[in-house]
């Protein structure tokens, strides 16, 4: 089966552990860029299909790889978060805008 697409760390492993014989690279910066904001589209998508605790686990970790490949300050983030949050507000209230 073909792929083509970035993977946890350990899945070559696991893989062989079942008996295949994953082919794989490792990939440069700006394939591991490309592939990782292709991650975080399928893990919205896995997300938004399922649900699940582990989908948004998984788009927490891709987030984290994100952040660590843009050199992202965790605090600096929070920091921004944070100011956008007191500007314009959450989404704790629950507004649809219907028109403007």
């Amino acid at each position: 089966m073909k792929y083509n697409k970035l993977v946890r760390d350990k899945i070559p492993q696991y893989i062989k552990k079942k008996g295949g014989t994953p082919v794989f690279h490792i990939a440069g910066d700006k394939e591991y860029w490309e592939k990782l904001k292709e991650k975080l589209k399928e893990e919205v998508d896995e997300f938004c299909e399922s649900e699940s605790i582990e989908e948004m686990a998984d788009l927490v970790e891709i987030t984290d790889a994100a952040c660590k490949y843009k050199k992202f300050n965790k605090r600096k983030l929070e920091a921004v978060r944070k100011s956008k949050a007191k500007e314009r507000g959450a989404f704790k209230k629950k507004i649809i805008l219907e028109e403007s």
